[in-house]
């Protein structure tokens, strides 16, 4: 669930605020700043909302700035829409216990129309997370706290292993975890490999993911690259309109329906893109079901093995194969 760079058409263009890992390396600076001074018995630091109101003339400074500091969980919503109204206090009450793990943006559709148009909201609510000016599809409709709770400990986690982003306590440093970090250097292939994909190179990374997996075969890092720098790949040219006519107009189009589901992944529609080529291997038979069989597992790699929706995609696989 931990693409690096989704910033496609029909989504909004994080990489063009700034590079990942400099906005990153600031906020540890920053962080290490305050505690010193804390340290010193400066005056403390003002504590930071975990509950935003966010606009289109806010998105950047509180929710991709932000980002680089603690996940920042975007909930949009809207006033007459009722499983909104169900969700909504339960990731605000979540944002307040967790502490500045993750930060709560709230975006009213009606209110920021272009924020939703560029980020594909077909539906409301609709959840997605930004780690290190990364988009990270979540959820759409309501969720239960107990669910709620699944994806948020999941996306903490990611925000981690995946972009050394930890959130902490509101307002406060925590150099001791910030030293660690960098203490451990990224394997210079692979971080080459991610630098070639924040900056649009595909065809680099592509290349540069393969041959960290020449060298090791199982890492799980490179895998994930490799499979969101082909998805990029592959929906980079499309005209998303005559896509989704294409797949539309033809449910039998193999191909019509693999160019459609790519984009409901890259537009954070996980449900519909695994729904698509379920139903896509279950009405087709020979080297079609096995073309959509191996799309289907391919994005499986994009969202990773732990996230629940993959799981709930894998059965319906297997009741359609067998």
């Amino acid at each position: 669930m931990q693409p690096r760079n989704m910033s496609m058409r029909g989504v909004v263009d994080l990489a063009a605020v700034k590079a990942a890992g400099d906005a990153a390396q600031k906020a540890e600076q920053a962080r290490a700043e305050r505690a010193r001074q804390t340290a010193a018995g400066g005056v403390p630091p003002v504590p930071l909302s975990v509950v935003l109101d966010v606009t289109e003339e806010t998105f950047e400074a509180e929710v991709v700035q932000r980002s680089a500091e603690a996940p920042v969980v975007v909930d949009f919503w809207a006033e007459w829409c009722g499983p909104c109204k169900q969700l909504s206090p339960i990731l605000e009450r979540l944002a307040e216990e967790y502490e500045g793990r993750f930060v709560l943006a709230k975006i009213d559709v009606d209110a920021n129309q272009m924020l939703a148009g560029q980020f594909g909201i077909q539906s409301i609510p609709s959840v997605m997370a930004v780690v290190a000016g990364q988009l990270v599809p979540l959820f759409q409709g309501a969720v239960n706290e107990a669910q709620a709770r699944q994806y948020l400990d999941q996306l903490i986690l990611v925000a981690e292993q995946r972009f050394g982003i930890v959130g902490g306590a509101v307002g406060e440093g925590r150099p001791e975890e910030a030293g660690a970090a960098a203490e451990a250097p990224e394997d210079p292939t692979l971080s080459a490999a991610h630098e070639a994909l924040d900056r649009g190179d595909l065809g680099g990374a592509i290349q540069a993911y393969r041959n960290v997996l020449a060298d090791r075969p199982s890492d799980e890092e490179a895998k994930l690259g490799l499979a969101q720098a082909e998805l990029l790949q592959r929906v980079q040219d499309k005209d998303p309109q005559a896509v989704r006519a294409a797949a539309a107009g033809d449910p039998k189009d193999v191909q019509a329906q693999l160019d459609a589901a790519d984009l409901d992944l890259v537009g954070g529609h996980v449900e519909d893109a695994f729904g698509r080529l379920v139903d896509t291997v279950g009405r087709t038979a020979g080297d079609d079901r096995d073309r959509a069989r191996l799309r289907l597992l391919d994005l499986f790699e994009v969202i990773g093995a732990e996230d629940p929706r993959v799981a709930k995609a894998r059965s319906a696989l297997a009741r359609v194969l067998f």
